[in-house]
């Protein structure tokens, strides 16, 4: 409870509007998820700025904003008054100078003014689960505060602390760190009494240099701990040990481990309980059992296991023990603390057990991901896969955050997923890497799915899934973990028996993070790209030519734009069965990732690139005796056979036999049989207008293409696969589908001309953006970039822009014209940089530094679609979004 005139006095707030309430529930710094009663507090953040969101704020019932005074003094200076809709809604404005500064101000003044004991806790992995069960076992004896689930910093602790109350007599709060001095300043904060350190192992080093810098980080709550203070540490852990022998001589240490014969907590230098651990079945499902064993007489009779239903895996052990450890700190008995927390239940997304879809039970550890909790996650789908006899089937995203030991750390969790699972299932680049290991180590490639969306992840599991129980194996066991940014929850929720449950059983499920797309993209200007999009596109065109027409994916131009890697990956998952490129150099990265499916180079190969087209196994497109004869040399070279595709050029005058020579085609063929290593597999052309309303051109390409079938069907030299459809032939040609169809632009969600449009369904899947850098004004007659060939002719307000030629963004002979600033366009002035480029922002009020800037896709009610573009440039939209450069980070 947040008291008026204590927040005012503690903030050195203002208050220029003076509701009829005299306190407040709490804080909430999100307008999306602000409940009636609390008070909204307008933070500036690296992304966004809160004070956008204040009047959303008081329309969802808000009772105070706390907001900056310059903030307020613009806003009611360009006419937009807050202080009048407050006035109207019955809301108290504070104004401050700076909202995050008064939130410590209040939250340093409560801790003072109320004195609860502070007890914080820290550590690499396991602190929000630690904190609950402290919180629990604390609360048998009075009134204990606990931050809000993981809020864990500058902001999140201040902003809990909103609901500390005066009778609260403990208050457990959990400390984070991801930059070096976080640990002591929020120990300067909060000022713990009791200092608890769960483990010390790989996390945020990017900005660590190593696991001893991030001990030494943790060392600081322990460093800050009064002469009279206790700290709790894993005796399991190295890091804590060393910390421990570093504390000064007054501090109280007492230790918990869950290794093996486990010391609960120790309340006198000479005794200690002692505990074995197991899974015992609860309700059907293992859960941790710890057995006391007797400190003395470890030979004598055990008693009775103490079963925790909720926590499946041994490793809970260890938040049980520090939760004893820091109860026995203040004189809470063992027995009250157990019964605590007999029916403990960790917070959503912290290994869950959820009742999935077609018997399969899901162990849900969405929340986050470090190497240390995904193996102790691994350990328990082993353990229990094993008592349940049940397939196990690991669900494993992308873990950020590693610096230099990325690869090491994702190539570790591979070699124990290999070790721990039947199945795995990888979703994200970097989990890729453990893909590669879990196979290097033995896990059969065909146990095995790469993936990049949670509609692909979870199709996968459910198919591991259907083939064990095919095979006559048990239920299968699916465990789910990434990084918070991969959203694994997502993929959990697909798998749910009771999907309509997700928002009471899942993590991060308020409306706020259903409208969040977490990214975080290389530079301030990148593309999106909608893999879901391109899965649910490729699925529409394998329907539309049904199952015995194959759907080879072009992937040329690294996808068209989107990313070629990641493309290949999710169209395979979605109906697509081949590949194709323009080279031999966009097919070698397809395969050094792991991808086998037949990928076919349409383009030139080269007699020197010959052997390393046969080495990676690619189809090569032939029409010439001389590049025949080089690759059937490759062929025997390497002891390998070559599959090759002939191409028929009935009427695009590009690469290919000409049509018309049946004969030669004929003639052609037959010579290509007699080639050792070599072998026909294809004959495919490409036609030339079928994105045209004037279908006459495609027919006649059509009918030499069927006199060539002919002939060679006479001669029993037809190749087993013919192809001729691009994507407007897909879409537009029934008759061109043959055996396979080669759709491109369509799988991107983007029509082939104005004449052959994408049937209702398909999606586009890229979005062009960028943010500002910088606004000013700009007197009248003064000339804007390279040549002054703009001059303004009144005063101009212009925002910067970080794109430019180099990224894609036209220069010339036009430009784009126009972008998307907060739903409105604004021109562009000038000439396009190198890296840069200049608009007009003066109709639009309010832009400023970091607002997001759309090239392609939608913002609010406009939109700029890559066909647009395309006619502004007087081009097509493939080559808008093939010519979009490589070092624009592709994020999805």
């Amino acid at each position: 409870m947040i008291t008026r005139d204590e927040l005012r006095a503690a903030t050195h707030a203002e208050a220029p509007v003076l509701g009829m309430r005299d306190t407040f529930d709490g804080f909430a710094h999100d307008s999306r998820a602000v409940l009636p009663g609390e008070c909204f507090v307008a933070v500036r953040g690296m992304h966004g700025d809160g004070h956008d969101y204040a009047q959303d704020a008081i329309e969802r019932g808000a009772a105070a904003l706390l907001v900056e005074r310059g903030w307020l003094e613009h806003s009611e200076a360009s006419g937009v008054s807050i202080l009048e809709h407050a006035r109207r809604a019955d809301v108290t404005v504070f104004a401050v100078e700076d909202t995050r500064a008064a939130l410590i101000r209040y939250a340093a003044d409560v801790l003072a003014r109320w004195q609860p004991k502070v007890i914080a806790v820290t550590g690499s992995v396991g602190k929000t689960t630690t904190k609950e069960a402290i919180a629990d076992v604390l609360a048998v004896q009075a009134p204990t505060f606990r931050s809000w689930q993981n809020y864990n910093d500058l902001l999140g602790i201040p902003l809990s602390l909103g609901r500390l109350e005066s009778t609260h007599r403990y208050a457990v709060i959990e400390l984070g760190a991801d930059h070096p001095g976080e640990i002591a300043a929020l120990c300067d904060l909060v000022r713990p009494q009791i200092g608890v350190i769960t483990t010390i192992s790989p996390v945020h080093l990017q900005y660590f240099a190593s696991v001893d810098a991030l001990g030494e980080e943790f060392a600081h709550l322990i460093t800050s701990l009064p002469e009279q203070g206790t700290a709790v540490l894993n005796a399991g852990d190295a890091g804590c040990r060393k910390i421990a022998r570093g504390a000064h001589d007054a501090l109280q240490i007492r230790y918990f481990s869950a290794k093996g014969i486990a010391t609960a907590y120790q309340p006198t230098p000479h005794t200690h309980s002692n505990y074995r651990l197991a899974l015992a079945n609860a309700d059907g499902r293992p859960s941790l059992a710890l057995r006391a064993v007797h400190p003395v007489n470890r030979d004598g009779p055990e008693a009775e296991p103490i079963i925790f239903p909720y926590l499946h895996g041994e490793h809970w052990a260890a938040t049980v023990l520090a939760a004893l450890a820091v109860g026995a700190v203040f004189g809470i008995s063992e027995a009250d603390a157990i019964n605590a927390l007999r029916d403990f239940c960790p917070l959503p997304g912290r290994l869950n057990w959820l009742e999935g879809a077609d018997n399969l039970a899901l162990l849900d550890d969405s929340h986050n991901a470090a190497p240390a909790s995904v193996a102790a996650g691994l350990a328990a789908l082993n353990s229990i896969g094993r008592m349940r006899s049940a397939v196990r089937i690991a669900v494993l995203g992308d873990m950020l955050r590693l610096g230099d030991a990325e690869q090491e750390a994702h190539g570790e969790v591979g070699r124990l997923a290999a070790q721990d699972a039947d199945y795995l299932v990888t979703r994200g680049t970097r989990a890729a890497r453990i893909a590669e290991a879990a196979i290097a180590a033995g896990m059969p490639a065909e146990h095995v799915a790469v993936t990049h969306t949670a509609d692909d992840a979870a199709r996968a599991v459910r198919g591991f899934a259907v083939e064990a129980a095919d095979a006559g194996e048990s239920p299968s066991l699916a465990y789910i973990k990434g990084s918070e940014e991969m959203r694994m929850e997502q993929v959990t929720e697909l798998l749910l028996a009771h999907p309509e449950q997700a928002e009471h059983v899942l993590n991060r499920q308020t409306q706020a993070w259903q409208r969040v797309v977490v990214m975080r993209p290389d530079r301030p200007t990148w593309l999106e790209v909608d893999l879901n999009a391109i899965g649910g596109n490729t699925r529409l065109a394998k329907e539309m030519v049904g199952p015995d027409v194959e759907v080879l994916v072009s992937l040329k131009a690294d996808a068209y734009g989107h990313g070629a890697l990641r493309v290949a990956r999710t169209v395979l998952h979605n109906g697509a069965s081949w590949l194709g490129v323009a080279t031999v150099s966009e097919a070698a990265p397809l395969r050094e990732a792991g991808i086998t499916a037949p990928i076919l180079v349409f383009g030139y190969i080269a007699p020197w690139q010959a052997r390393e087209a046969v080495r990676l196994d690619l189809r090569a497109t032939v029409y010439s005796l001389d590049a025949a004869r080089a690759l059937s040399q490759a062929a025997q070279d390497l002891g390998r056979g070559m599959r090759v595709h002939v191409k028929v050029d009935s009427g695009m005058a590009r690469l290919g036999l000409r049509a018309e020579d049946v004969s030669g085609i004929v003639a052609f063929c037959d010579e290509l049989r007699m080639l050792p290593g070599l072998v026909v597999e294809g004959l495919f052309t490409h036609l030339a207008t079928a994105d045209s309303s004037d279908k006459t051109y495609a027919h006649r390409q059509l009918d030499r293409f069927a006199r060539v079938l002919t002939a060679l069907d006479e001669r029993g030299l037809r190749p087993p696969l013919v192809h001729a459809a691009n994507s407007a032939a897909t879409l537009a040609l029934p008759e061109a589908r043959f055996g396979m169809v080669r759709p491109g632009v369509a799988i991107y969600g983007l029509p082939p001309s104005d004449e052959v449009r994408l049937p209702e369904g398909f999606r586009p899947a890229l979005a062009f953006k960028t943010q500002v850098a910088q606004v000013k004004w700009i007197p009248a007659g003064e000339g804007i970039s390279y040549g002054a060939t703009y001059v303004t002719e009144r005063p101009t307000c212009i925002a910067v822009l970080p794109v430019g030629y180099a990224d894609g963004f036209r220069r010339a002979p036009a430009n784009w014209g126009e972008v998307l600033i907060r739903g409105q366009r604004a021109p562009l002035l000038g000439r396009v940089c190198m890296d840069q480029c200049m608009v007009d922002v003066t109709h639009i009020p309010g832009v400023r530094q970091g607002d997001e800037v759309v090239l392609i896709g939608r913002q609010g009610d406009d939109e700029i679609s890559a066909e647009a573009v395309a006619q502004r440039l007087d081009t097509i939209a493939y080559e808008v979004v093939s010519a979009l450069l490589a070092r624009v980070p592709r994020v999805s």
